[in-house]
């Protein structure tokens, strides 16, 4: 073989090894262990990759209960001035929730993160007016929202982590900004790599339709080729892509599969679902209801550098309590060591009706088609 041969040949084995390189980019590499979640030939399988798991319990790791206090004494709204929440707690109690709502949001910057600390009572910090309306949905939620949190509830380092602004959060995103005259034309909506759409070519805000506003999610019909009558779906391949991109958010932001909420056989019947998909169905309610009675309201409190590009505050999604967790915090339930957050003080907003309203039952569920 000449010279020029063996430069070719070289550069061939070359090529392949970097095209089989990539071509493995976007495998995972074993082990990666799959539980049997259904009947054997059904793939309603969960996969587990061990290093990310192992990644997910550093995030998802619930810290040490703060010992509790005596509720003997004076009420802290008798003692202290301007306690708006909270304030029927002894003053040992409501000192215990400080001291951990300061290790739960910001415990590098302590107490002054909130407060002025020449005068506790000003309200002078945006920081302080939003800790208190917070304080306020999460007993909303641990109130009203059992169907989803259960009795495990949250905190408020389901969201926070121990950081000021937590990890996970959404804005409307930024318009494009050679949009009118780029060679790419109109996008729609998608094709540009997003977390939100877990990088895919999906739609880069599915939030907005389903957590903000209440469009329908649902997209197939009851029936096959229904093309008239009320029953026809007229819903297009664009509304799916929504649909399914909110569908690859949930999956990512818990660390699961599809078959974790749906039946591979059937994934419209509610009938054959897993339970944990009526579960899903209430928690994107409870982000909308989130985002809509508290988020929204605090736009005009946040300074500008806390707001999005386009101006709105930041909203919630699964990723914000989940953090690619199935159960945030692998399910501990620290709520209930702190009994103040799991009722709705006097000043709260009321629950959205939505909250207390039935879920889609496996008998009525096919037929009322929830969105």
């Amino acid at each position: 073989m000449s010279n020029f041969s063996e430069r070719i040949a070289t550069g061939l084995r070359w090529l392949g090894a970097v095209a089989g390189a990539a071509m493995l980019v976007g495998c995972e590499r074993p082990p990666v262990e799959t539980v049997q979640g259904g009947y054997r030939g059904t793939s309603m399988g969960q996969v587990y990759n061990q290093r990310v798991i192992n990644q997910d319990v550093a995030k998802n790791t619930a810290p040490a209960e703060l010992p509790a206090a005596s509720s003997e004494g004076p009420k802290a709204k008798d003692v202290y001035q301007n306690v708006k929440v909270l304030g029927d707690l002894s003053v040992g109690e409501f000192t215990r929730h400080m001291t951990a709502i300061t290790a739960w949001v910001a415990p590098d910057q302590g107490c002054a993160y909130c407060h002025n600390l020449n005068n506790l009572a000003d309200d002078s910090k945006y920081t302080k007016v939003v800790a208190r309306r917070m304080i306020e949905m999460t007993q909303h939620v641990n109130a009203d929202w059992k169907k989803h949190v259960a009795d495990t509830g949250v905190t408020c380092y389901t969201c926070h982590r121990g950081k000021p602004v937590p990890a996970e959060i959404w804005f409307a995103p930024a318009d494009r900004k050679y949009a009118a005259n780029s060679v790419m034309g109109d996008l729609a909506g998608q094709n540009i790599a997003n977390k939100a759409a877990v990088l895919s070519s999906l739609p880069y805000d599915p939030f907005t339709p389903y957590l903000k506003e209440a469009q329908p999610i649902r997209v197939n019909g009851n029936e096959a080729l229904k093309l008239t009558g009320e029953g026809a779906n007229r819903t297009s391949t664009k509304q799916a892509e929504f649909t399914y991109s909110l569908m690859m958010h949930m999956s990512d932001s818990l660390g699961v599969n599809c078959t974790f909420c749906h039946n591979t056989r059937n994934f419209a019947s509610w009938t054959e679902a897993p339970p944990q998909r009526v579960t899903a169905w209430h928690g994107i309610r409870m982000a909308r209801d989130l985002n809509n009675a508290y988020m929204e309201p605090l736009t005009g409190v946040f300074p500008e550098n806390r707001l999005g590009p386009k101006g709105d505050v930041a909203k919630v999604n699964c990723a914000t309590c989940h953090q690619g967790a199935w159960k945030p915090l692998y399910g501990a339930a620290m709520a209930k060591g702190h009994p103040e957050l799991l009722k709705v003080a006097a000043a709260a907003a009321p629950a959205d009706t939505a909250a207390t309203g039935a879920a889609p039952s496996a008998a009525a569920a096919a037929a009322s088609a929830p969105k």
